[in-house]
């Protein structure tokens, strides 16, 4: 792996995948014992974009207890501590996505709590933000998401989502905030770069 700064997001340095990196010796287990795939060695749009947004942002995260859901490389939640946000919670289902959110945290001498399980089926959790990029490239996993979010949002608890427009993405629960163009998946190549968005999801209670 090589420390490098992201993508559309200078501030922030992450380890990411190069061709000689050989992550097919470090595929994680998840839910039922199933491969998963390194998606957290790759920079994907929908991260990327939340986490830009932050960063010019900082007022939306300033002060709060975050999760960042489904977090992947971190970046996300890095993105919220560098803005000040007063506790970071990243969850993933993959150890080695925790591992190397643990890594890039101390990268950006940041500090972030990790949780290596699926809390979409629990209870909303105690913190005031959702920060959730690019969880709806699946089905049965944009609808979990989907549900969890709305209890979420039923608790008072607000909810952001960065996303490039993938296939299950549900729109009507969603208002536009602002659009980047960003790199997706593993290109991180600024010829390929195409427009990206963060949404409010739902409205929480006053």
């Amino acid at each position: 792996m090589r420390i490098a700064p992201a993508p559309s997001l200078p501030e922030i340095r992450l380890y990411t995948a190069h061709p000689a990196s050989g992550l097919w010796r470090l595929v994680g287990r998840g839910e039922g014992d199933n491969p998963l795939p390194p998606y957290w060695a790759y920079h994907w749009a929908g991260g990327t974009v939340l986490a830009r947004y932050i960063l010019d942002r900082p007022k939306t995260v300033a002060g709060l207890r975050i999760l960042d859901l489904g977090a992947g490389s971190g970046v996300v939640g890095i993105a919220a501590a560098k803005s000040g946000a007063k506790a970071v919670l990243a969850a993933d289902i993959d150890r080695n996505a925790v591992a190397a959110i643990t890594v890039n945290a101390v990268a950006n001498a940041v500090s972030i709590t990790t949780i290596c399980e699926d809390i979409t089926p629990g209870a909303p959790p105690a913190v005031d933000l959702i920060l959730v990029g690019d969880l709806f490239y699946g089905q049965e996993l944009a609808e979990r998401v989907a549900a969890f979010l709305e209890r979420c949002v039923a608790a008072g608890i607000e909810v952001l989502v960065g996303d490039p427009g993938r296939a299950h993405l549900p729109l009507s629960k969603l208002r536009l905030l602002a659009e980047y163009p960003v790199a997706d998946f593993g290109t991180g190549n600024e010829a390929t770069m195409e427009p990206s968005a963060v949404y409010s999801f739902g409205s929480p209670k006053a």
